[in-house]
Formats: structure tokens, sequence, C-alpha cells
């Protein structure tokens, strides 16, 4: 593969970590995925944002929260994040900080789907978004729990140009922006089509999934990919974090886990049953 990776506009770019103490949160994650942490806000101006890299490339960030809620943000790449941020003030969405640039790296918005779902749009420049996934200790998929999958759909599917395909298998409502596995192809994994050959019909346009949960508030949750589910499991427990639930399913062995200042992730293990795609 050549080049950085890119995200057309409707793609699930970037995930960061808002955590009331951030030092404390940099050891926990440092301790349990194995990232190196580089602050990029420059020495004279005021904050900090820590760039997570494994093997050198982006895989997520840590910044200070502005209350005491630690929590994971699921970022939306955008062509103009001032035309989205108006759009989801039209469809109902709430825009909770104004689109405004972070320094060279592009402009971002946060914002909140009708149901209260937060997540944020993110209009890059020199960060395109997460130049690593899907292997142990990055970011896997982000999933949008709501209550209301037709509400949340006529929100969405406007904004973003997403489908929502329920797949086969039990493996649930999958989110797709057609034509991103074709420009996974064409630009940093030419052998996506062909590995995924055995996978379901548009699994390459997959960017998340959708849950329905109607006994919880809704919002964005994110999963990372771990090698070995039981062992993340217990280095997360000996860092502080709790174990909220774990399930063997058809796919994956994962972990729902809450970390010391209260953001909850899951780490999930990928074991198909029949091989690998």
């Amino acid at each position: 593969m050549a080049g950085r990776r890119s995200y057309p506009h409707g793609v699930t770019c970037w995930i960061d970590s808002e955590q009331p103490d951030l030092e404390a949160a940099a050891g926990f994650y440092r301790g349990l995925f194995g990232w190196t942490l580089t602050d990029v806000v420059p020495p004279d101006a005021p904050g900090s944002y820590l760039i997570a890299t494994l093997d050198g490339q982006d895989v997520a960030a840590l910044g200070p929260a502005t209350g005491s809620t630690a929590t994971w943000n699921t970022y939306v790449a955008v062509d103009d994040a001032d035309t989205t941020a108006a759009a989801v003030a039209a469809a109902g969405g709430s825009v909770l900080t104004p689109p405004a640039d972070a320094g060279p790296g592009g402009r971002a918005a946060a914002c909140a789907d009708p149901q209260g779902a937060e997540f944020a749009l993110w209009q890059a420049r020199r960060r395109l978004g997460a130049q690593l996934t899907n292997a142990p200790g990055t970011w896997n998929f982000s999933d949008l729990h709501t209550p209301d999958r037709d509400a949340a759909m006529a929100f969405y599917a406007p904004l973003f140009g997403w489908l929502a395909v329920d797949m086969a298998q039990g493996a649930g409502t999958m989110l797709q922006v057609p034509g991103y596995g074709d420009h996974l192809a064409a630009t940093v994994d030419p052998g996506i089509h062909e590995r995924q050959a055995a996978a379901p019909p548009g699994f390459a346009d997959v960017i998340g999934s959708l849950v329905v949960a109607p006994d919880e508030p809704a919002h964005w949750h994110v999963t990372f990919t771990v090698a070995d589910r039981d062992d993340s499991v217990t280095t997360a427990e000996r860092l502080g974090a709790t174990v909220l639930r774990s399930a063997d399913e058809l796919w994956t062995r994962n972990a729902l886990l809450r970390d010391p200042q209260g953001a909850e992730f899951t780490v999930s293990q990928f074991t198909p049953p029949d091989g690998d795609w």
C-alpha cells in the first residue's frame, strides 16, 4: 500500500477521548494499547492534544475534558464543515460547537443528532484521519446506539449518504457509504475486494453499525481491535478499568470496558467461524 489514507465525505474517520486527567489517561491507554503519545499543541499555545500512534501511524487522540466526564468521540469526514453543520441544524440536530479551525490539521465542529447522540465533523487538511485501523491496538468501528432506527437514518442518510443494511448470520445492521470500498481499492488497499470475496455484499463499504437500544441514551460507541480479548481485559483491569460485560459471539470475542475516568469502549478479537476473510 502506498500513500496516506483519506476519507470521503460521510465516512467515519477519527476518534478521540476527552479526559479530566490527561496524564492519567495517557498512562492507561499507553499501557493497554502500546500507543506512543505526542502533544501536537505548540508550547506557546494553551491546552494539549495527544496524538496516539502505532508504528508511526496516527490511530487516535486524547484531549482534556471540559467537565468531569470522560468520553470517546467519533468524527465523520465532510467536504465542508460549515455547510454540513448548517445541514445538521436544519435537519433537527444540534451544533454544540460551531465549525472552527483545529490548527493546520483541519476544521471541526461538534454536533448531536435529534436523539442526542453526539458526534463530530472533520474537514481534513493536514491530518486526514486514522492512518492505521483494524490492527491490534487500533480503532475497529464506531457504532450508533439509538432508540429509533428510522429517525436516526432520516437524519444521517441525507447528511452523509448512508445506507443501513441488515447483514446475514446475525452480524447486525451495517452502515455503508456506497463506493467507499472502491475508494480504498484505488488508494491504500488495492486487494480489499479480493480479500473480502466471501464477505457479505457491500462489506467493503461499511463505515460502522447501528444498534437499536431503546433503554439507553443515544450515543456513539467506539470499538478497538485486540489480538487477545482475555489478555487485554486482564491488562485493562490491572490498569484500573472496570469490565462491564464480555461475550463470545459468532465473529468476535469482545468485552465492554470502562476506563478509570469513566469512558466506555469495547475491545474485540476477530474470531471468524470459517477462517479469515
